[in-house]
């Protein structure tokens, strides 16, 4: 019903549409068709700078037409990690691209010279951005070209910052002010093109072709979306509630994971947050939670001067990288660290895990003054950090030029690899929990924890008996049935919403007939699909390397064996046939 493709070429500024329904029909929309894609549209061995490496971004066939259904999956080669780039986002983006008439875009080549691209319904145009390209500030960039930019109401604007335009290789793109691009690279990807935003905009209406049935269903997820408590802790503290909960559970990884609980995590936890900090909650389009937490910090010019307000989003992910494992003890203090790495455009996850191994690697004098140029570093030093943040985007020496390209390179250069907290070349999410979160995090397509939420799989482990292999076929069903999610493309959030005959049924809606059987079957077909581009960029999970310091600091389900670890892998290949 829906499988417009457009395709655009950064060199030439041409581009033309076409309707792929071969892939929509079989993959659905989302993961499943930006896989193909990916697959037809990037050269074996390439750079992830070259600009034959596409920019890929995919919608879904229940996108903007039932609740939570509010994400865009992004598709490249990351320069992080060499092989799958994948990364999701929210806002207005899949509203905009469904408005617009495009179900996937194709973008490659390099521009040339800054440029941003304008997309309003059938009008595409490359436009220049060098008046914009080395603005520090990525907010700035937004509100420059929404005063430029027509479609208020249905646009979506993507931008990166200065990290993108200097390719520190995990750069984000930043999406209408409060969603992220934002693991593995792409916006590294976009500065490497001379892509420094795009616009989209759209004035397409969508048509559905049994309407009641369409009602029924929409009014059943809509009050399993609002009525139930399946997703009310996203909607109350968010995702920062988790601080307290794992804190308490020993699984949350504080101080480059020397330790898996924080002393002082009352301080910034979701609690601290909520009572003091937040502003408001705002939510994607087509979204009823509002899981989205707003916080004000107030930040003074100078002794004696006025002060300037800040709005900040913050969640648990973004608390644990640059809180508890840097051992920073006020949630002020976080939220300037968020806003730093949010004005350059960092990825907030990675910037967090390369600031972690610095510190621990200063601790023990393996890097000195003249390799941070003068910054002692020191845990909880959010000063030092900030400048320190400023040096990573700016890369100065060496020393800066290494942690630019992410935890795993600088250790190979500088040494630390035992306590390089990473997991598949990519720093890990905040999550300590036990064998099923470090496997989870190897073996998914995109090195994380969303993949298939191994640390809620040891979680469940730590109330009953659950072995290996167990764990393994837990790791195994979500990453199908998540190919399947992410096809459609439902926010993870709302996966207790969209189980499998939730999905069936809305599929049903919208004239999409599949059997609960037929989709594992494509969920499975996905997964191997994108194996097989990562096999093809030199991916081997026999050569992934898990640090020492796994094994060293306790989990939620105690110490974890490296025996443990490397059983669950055999077994994961041998039920996979990866």
């Amino acid at each position: 019903m829906w499988s417009n493709v457009l395709y655009i070429d950064l060199e030439t500024g041409e581009h033309h549409t076409r309707d792929r329904s071969d892939l929509f029909d079989k993959y659905l929309g989302g993961t499943g068709v930006a896989t193909q894609l990916l697959l037809e549209e990037c050269p074996a061995g390439i750079d992830a700078f070259s600009p034959e490496n596409p920019v890929i971004f995919s919608i879904g066939p229940l996108t903007t037409i039932f609740p939570c259904v509010s994400k865009v999956v992004s598709m490249f080669k990351s320069p992080m990690t060499g092989e799958m780039g994948e990364s999701h986002a929210g806002g207005r983006l899949a509203m905009a691209m469904r408005f617009a008439g495009y179900d996937s875009i194709v973008i490659k080549g390099r521009a040339a010279k800054p440029s941003y691209l304008s997309i309003h319904d059938d009008e595409v145009k490359l436009k220049d951005a060098t008046s914009i390209w080395n603005l520090s500030s990525v907010e700035v960039t937004g509100k420059i070209l929404r005063e430029v930019e027509p479609g208020k109401g249905r646009r979506s604007i993507m931008r990166i910052g200065k990290a993108g335009v200097n390719q520190v290789r995990y750069a984000n793109v930043n999406v209408d002010t409060y969603r992220h691009f934002g693991r593995l690279g792409m916006g590294a990807v976009f500065g490497s093109k001379n892509l420094k935003a795009i616009v989209i905009s759209g004035t397409e209406e969508v048509e559905l072709p049994d309407m009641p049935a369409y009602k029924k269903m929409y009014s059943k997820l809509y009050g399993e979306v609002v009525d139930t408590e399946v997703m009310d802790k996203y909607h109350d503290l968010g995702t920062a509630a988790n601080i307290n909960v794992l804190n308490r559970l020993k699984g949350l990884p504080t101080k480059n994971l020397k330790q898996s609980h924080f002393e002082n995590a009352e301080s910034i936890s979701g609690e601290y947050f909520a009572d003091n900090l937040l502003l408001r909650k705002i939510a994607c389009s087509n979204c009823p939670i509002g899981c989205i937490h707003i916080a004000m910090l107030k930040t003074q010019f100078q002794k004696g001067h006025e002060f300037e307000v800040s709005h900040i989003s913050y969640d648990y992910e973004l608390i644990y990288s640059l809180g508890t494992n840097l051992g920073i003890t006020m949630g002020e203090d976080v939220l300037r660290l968020i806003d730093r790495c949010e004005q350059h455009g960092l990825d907030i996850m990675s910037t967090g895990g390369v600031l972690a191994w610095a510190t621990e690697m200063y601790e023990r004098d393996l890097i000195t003054p003249p390799d941070t140029l003068g910054l002692s570093l020191r845990w909880g030093d959010t000063d030092n950090y900030l400048k320190m943040i400023d040096r990573i985007v700016e890369m100065p020496n060496k020393f800066y030029q290494a942690m630019a390209k992410g935890t795993a390179v600088a250790a190979a250069e500088y040494g630390g690899e035992d306590f390089a907290i990473n997991l598949g070349r990519l720093e890990i999410a905040g999550y300590h929990t036990g064998p099923a979160s470090i496997v989870g995090q190897i073996v998914g397509v995109r090195h994380s924890h969303l993949d298939n939420g191994g640390y809620s799989i040891d979680q469940k482990a730590s109330s009953q008996q659950l072995s290996e292999e167990q764990m393994v076929d837990k790791l195994i069903y979500e990453d199908y049935w998540r190919m399947v999610n992410n096809s459609l493309v439902c926010c993870l959030f709302a996966r207790g919403v969209y189980g499998e005959q939730n999905m069936v049924d809305a599929l049903e809606c919208v004239g999409i007939k599949k059997t609960r059987d037929e989709l594992e079957a494509i969920g499975r077909e996905i997964f191997l699909a994108k194996y097989k581009f990562k096999e093809r960029e030199g991916f081997d999970i026999d050569k992934v390397s898990v640090p020492a310091r796994f094994f060293e600091t306790v989990s939620q389900l105690g110490m974890v064996k490296k025996d443990t670890v490397d059983n669950m892998l055999k077994l994961y290949r041998k039920k996979t046939g990866i």
